[in-house]
């Protein structure tokens, strides 16, 4: 069995688990009908536009 020759150090341990536990923002687009901010290739929660089409009807 494959046995380690030296202990892995803290620092190179905590390095290589460092990427673990990082977040992204989401990647948001402002409407171009209302100005909102939304989330890209999705209907807005706001207007109900898509493409520059209403896809949902919202009473103003």
């Amino acid at each position: 069995m494959a046995v380690p020759k030296r202990k892995t150090s803290k620092a190179r341990r905590d390095k290589r688990r460092s990427n673990v536990w990082k977040l992204q923002a989401p990647a948001l687009m402002k409407c171009p009908q209302c100005g909102e901010y939304k989330a890209a290739h999705r209907v807005c929660d706001s207007c109900g536009y898509y493409n520059n089409r209403e896809v949902i009807k919202k009473e103003a």
